[in-house]
């Protein structure tokens, strides 16, 4: 796929979003939770609460809303008792899929969560069945800009914590290690990088390839995905 679609596919997911900000941030709400509880309220020594504040702040979710979420989960009597899971398995056209998910009830969202994927021809696996075939990164894609001059941005990125740059035709791939990725972030932001997208993911190297007619029935199996109010993340080894 040439850069310029994936760019427009980029653009058009991120209006996506926009069009969801509030399930979007109630998934956050149920992040920061589950990270507080587990390692406490103070980003500087809690690195996922760290990381998960970046995210939602890349997402445009406003710093009040992180702390009201942060407090809250720091209180007593804290509603919701959430679980993190994550479901392996088989989505269509042979495609491997990991489900994240942040839920009050595993055995509901386990049958919401299978019902989707047998609805869409696939199957759920087993906890390693497609797992091995992904690798934990940070992930950046920073617009370009006649400002930029590419090989010191380059350089500088990398003596910056990041491990592999990639020149895409309208913007600059960064990825890291999970580790590396607030430090990575931290850098883009400060020296005023306009940064598109930004997370970290779940990222195959064994990629499947889609044509036109499988890629609009895949990308319906994920937006009912994303319907559920459980699940966080999914990952896809679709070449869309």
């Amino acid at each position: 796929m040439s850069g310029h679609s994936k760019w427009a596919n980029i653009k058009r997911r991120k209006e996506a979003v926009d069009s969801k900000k509030a399930k979007i941030f109630s998934k956050f709400g149920k992040e920061i939770t589950v990270a507080v509880k587990q390692g406490g309220s103070d980003p500087n020594v809690n690195t996922k609460l760290k990381d998960i504040i970046a995210k939602a702040k890349s997402e445009n979710m406003p710093n009040d809303n992180i702390s009201r979420c942060i407090q809250k989960a720091s209180g007593e009597g804290i509603s919701g008792n959430y679980e993190e899971l994550s479901y392996e398995g088989f989505g269509p056209f042979g495609t491997s899929i990991i489900v994240e998910v942040m839920t009050d009830n595993k055995n509901r969202t386990a049958s919401d969560v299978r019902l989707i994927f047998d609805r869409a021809g696939g199957t759920l696996g087993q906890i390693g069945s497609v797992g091995y075939m992904f690798e934990k990164k940070g992930y950046f894609i920073i617009e370009k800009s006649q400002n930029i001059n590419e090989d010191e941005f380059m350089l500088n990125v990398i003596d910056n914590g990041a491990d592999d740059f990639v020149v895409e035709e309208e913007y600059y791939e960064v990825y890291t290690k999970p580790e590396m990725y607030a430090q990575v972030k931290e850098y883009l932001e400060k020296n005023k990088y306009s940064i598109i997208e930004s997370e970290i993911k779940m990222i195959s190297n064994i990629k499947k390839e889609l044509n036109e007619e499988e890629e609009e029935k895949f990308q319906n199996f994920l937006d009912k995905l994303d319907e559920n109010d459980d699940v966080g993340n999914v990952w896809h080894n679709a070449n869309i």
